[in-house]
């Protein structure tokens, strides 16, 4: 299908391997927000710098028991029973009750099965007609989904005082994840991913060590299962999560997508580059906002001093709310 050519799958790998890639792969985080707003600027990014990573669709046979659409105004229902309220159109919106406001509410949770269903034809004939490297369409969430089932602040008593509720909830959310992991682990796909978001700007949302006890176990699990079948495995988390960072190298992570502007971008590198591959990003709270292209080029440019071990950083950009299109352009452009 190449002739021979180094492909864009090559590309993540070499990045991946610390194996010197040609170029820095790039990828574009296109909200819907951006889609809606600036749609002409979107299709000219996405032509003038084509994604060397895509996301499967999940092709399930069983439809997910949703309702609504998360991304527009109004209420939407998510496959575990979770009611979240948006708006404005374009973001996903918030939980406002929790699912399960009492403990005597845990039957109302339901454990979303269809998740199993998927097609896995149709996600081998997409990876073979793709020279992309090609993540999983799955995106296990546990301390996302626990937050949504019990609100926030419940959440964070209940890992303080580990009622024996909050242990069942989590190894019942486990079994399906990691079902759901090696399904996706078993088809043609690059990688898994998943998810959590632990920060705020300036810290963790709770004591690292609380992470590292009832977290880092599943996390490890789901990149033993990943690399056991012989698949990269990448990971989100917003906010500030350095404290964290050791422990998920330690767990064989192959990628990190993380705010590192929060962090210390100088500091990240002379502590971590080398050893993870950070997967983006530019600053989303105010430099592709109100900063000027010729800041976001400057940005861009130190990112790859930092992290840059002939391998090691991928050019991942969101294009969301409120930020300028001529920004996202900059930053491509620059790598």
């Amino acid at each position: 299908m190449n002739n021979g050519e180094t492909t864009p799958r090559d590309l993540v790998r070499q990045t991946l391997e610390f194996d010197a890639p040609a170029r820095v792969p790039r990828q574009l985080l296109l909200l819907p927000w951006a889609r809606d707003r600036y749609p002409d600027e979107a299709a000219a990014l996405q032509e003038d710098f084509p994604d060397d990573i895509v996301k499967c669709e999940c092709f399930l046979e069983t439809p997910l028991a949703v309702e609504g659409d998360r991304y527009r105004a109004g209420r939407h229902v998510d496959e575990w029973g979770c009611l979240f309220e948006n708006i404005h159109s374009g973001a996903i919106g918030q939980v406002k009750k929790p699912l399960v406001a009492g403990w005597g509410d845990l039957d109302r949770v339901r454990i979303p099965e269809e998740r199993l269903t998927v097609d896995r034809g149709k996600v081998d004939a997409f990876c073979r007609a793709t020279d992309r490297f090609v993540i999983a369409g799955c995106c296990p969430r546990p301390f996302e989904q626990l937050q949504f089932i019990r609100g926030t602040e419940n959440l964070l008593i209940d890992l303080i005082d580990r009622p024996v509720e909050l242990e069942l909830l989590i190894g019942r959310m486990h079994d399906l994840y990691m079902r759901e992991l090696e399904l996706w682990a078993d088809t043609g796909v690059d990688a898994v991913m998943f998810m959590d978001d632990w920060g705020t700007q300036r810290s963790m949302l709770v004591n690292p060590d609380l992470c590292r006890e009832i977290f880092m176990p599943l996390y490890a699990d789901y990149v033993d299962l990943a690399h056991g079948k012989g698949k990269y495995i990448f990971m989100h988390s917003d906010g500030y999560i350095a404290d964290i960072v050791p422990d998920l190298i330690d767990t064989g992570l192959d990628a990190i997508n993380s705010q590192v502007w929060c962090m210390g971008v100088r500091e990240l590198g002379a502590r971590f580059g080398g050893r993870i591959t950070f997967w983006g990003e530019p600053d989303r709270q105010r430099l592709l906002p109100s900063g000027t292209p010729g800041e976001v080029r400057a940005a861009a440019l130190e990112m790859k001093r930092a992290f840059d071990r002939a391998g090691g950083v991928i050019a991942l950009c969101e294009f969301g709310l409120a930020a300028k299109p001529e920004n996202i352009r900059a930053f491509f452009e620059a790598w």
